[in-house]
């Protein structure tokens, strides 16, 4: 599905008309809003709903405004789960849990919460669990939806808007499997890369501790 989502979303506007529009709010709701969601195409579906307004299957500023407001409540969503959990979190002195990780995470949102909330949003996996950590860490409810209102207009904007003028060009349809698996890649390669090797270091710290 996530291949050929072109596809799909022709053959879901097809079948079901303007319930497009609750599916794709739906589906951005639950990748920003939930942390089992990850892997749900939120960077494809902007693209080539973009790409659908450009031909006139959809319209482009409902379709924009609709998404935006998925974003933007999703990751608040996110962020009072975090928000809910967090203080449950410093107050157990759980073994499973490093306490003094959570209060370098703390310190470092209070330092660059915002940036962080905002690049989050072009970053697949990170973008679901970037507005959680900020509920953990404790980061203002005012702070956190400025940034969060940015974020969202900038990766909204950015990809429906990509989509609009490119989404319909030969090479691009042409190649759209490719470029999805190029941007899937691009962003959780690096991050399971940098996963191996802090496993790896660990290993090896404890093997020299013996």
């Amino acid at each position: 599905m996530v291949l050929h989502i072109d596809q799909h979303l022709h053959d879901f506007i097809a079948a079901y008309g303007a319930w497009v529009y609750v599916l794709l709010f739906v589906i951005v709701f639950a990748e920003t809003g939930l942390v089992v969601a990850p892997f749900l195409p939120g960077d494809s579906l902007l693209f080539v709903g973009g790409a659908l307004a450009a031909t006139g299957a959809m319209d482009g500023w409902m379709l924009g405004g609709l998404l935006f407001i998925a974003a933007v409540t999703g990751n608040t969503l996110n962020y009072m789960i975090g928000g809910y959990i967090g203080p449950k979190v410093f107050e157990h002195n759980w073994r499973f849990l490093d306490q003094n990780a959570l209060r370098i995470t703390h310190e470092f949102y209070e330092r660059h919460g915002g940036k962080t909330v905002v690049l989050a949003r072009f970053i697949p996996v990170v973008r679901t669990f970037a507005p959680f950590v900020a509920g953990v860490s404790g980061m203002s409810m005012r702070r956190f939806q400025i940034y969060n209102m940015l974020g969202a207009l900038a990766w909204v904007a950015l990809l429906v808007g990509a989509g609009y003028l490119f989404g319909n060009l030969p090479v691009v349809k042409q190649y759209l499997n490719v470029i999805v698996l190029i941007g899937i890649s691009a962003a959780v390669v690096p991050l399971a890369l940098g996963g191996l090797w802090r496993l790896l270091v660990k290993r090896r710290s404890v093997s020299q501790n013996r």
